[in-house]
This record gives C-alpha cells, sequence and structure tokens, in this order.
C-alpha cells in the first residue's frame, strides 16, 4: 500500500461533501507533476486529505478506490482522475503550522514543494501524522 497527501479547498471541495457523496472523482488536477502522482496510485491505497487555502490542515483519510481514468472535467482527454471514498476523518487535524515544526514530517513534499496538490507521503510520514492527530492504527 502507498500514501498520498491530497489537497483541496474547502469552499470548492470539502471533506464534509466527500463524507456527504460516499465517494468522488478527484478530478481538475492540472499539474503534471500531480498527475504523474496520481497515476501511480493503486486501488486501497489511502490518502490524507488535506484542506488546503482555508485551513491548511489534514483531516480525514480516504481510500483509492478506482485508478486513473479520463478526467471527467476534462474536453481534451489529456488529463486523469481517480475515484475515492473517505474512510474516517482524524480524531485532530494536522496543520501545516504542525508539518512543519516536526522534524519527522519536515521533509516531506507538502513542505518542500508547496503548490503540489497531490503528493506521495512516506510510510513513517503517514504514521507520525496519524500519531499527531490521536489516530488508530
Amino acid at each position: 500500500m502507498n500514501y498520498w497527501l491530497m489537497k483541496s479547498e474547502p469552499d470548492a471541495f470539502s471533506w464534509d461533501k466527500l463524507v456527504r457523496q460516499g465517494q468522488a472523482e478527484w478530478d481538475g488536477v492540472r499539474n503534471h507533476a500531480a498527475q504523474l502522482n496520481m497515476k501511480a496510485m493503486k486501488v486501497g491505497d489511502r490518502a490524507l486529505f488535506y484542506h488546503s487555502n482555508i485551513g491548511l490542515e489534514c483531516v480525514g483519510i480516504m481510500e483509492i478506490v478506482r485508478e486513473a481514468a479520463p478526467d471527467s472535467t476534462d474536453d481534451t482527454g489529456k488529463w486523469i482522475a481517480v475515484l475515492v471514498a473517505p474512510v474516517e476523518p482524524l480524531r485532530r487535524s494536522v496543520t501545516l503550522k504542525t508539518i512543519k515544526a516536526d522534524p519527522l514530517l519536515s521533509d516531506m513534499a507538502i513542505v518542500r514543494q508547496s503548490r503540489l496538490s497531490v503528493a506521495p507521503v512516506t510510510v513513517e510520514e503517514y504514521a507520525r501524522i496519524l500519531e499527531l492527530s490521536g489516530q488508530k492504527r
């Protein structure tokens, strides 16, 4: 299993909306590096749902339920999307400030490449985020 961090602006698509919908196409990603990350995702991989712009925090855990397929919002056929489903909310959100201050997380892709909307997360980073959130594994 691989781990990821996927960003969404909560006023555009929030964790609560994903929970209400039950699953969603992670569409609209128009960055080549983020696209490569989504192409590497496999069914069963886990992703941290990160509220960007407003909140700047990890708020939940998602599962990849369909691998890369054409993005339904792209008329050109150039871009792909994955399908995600909520697994559970984090007991406590983990803010970007907390991530940057933690020596175990200071090299995360979200810190090094702050504009990247879909990024890999190591096993150790994922475990640390869960620890900081008070989540049980």
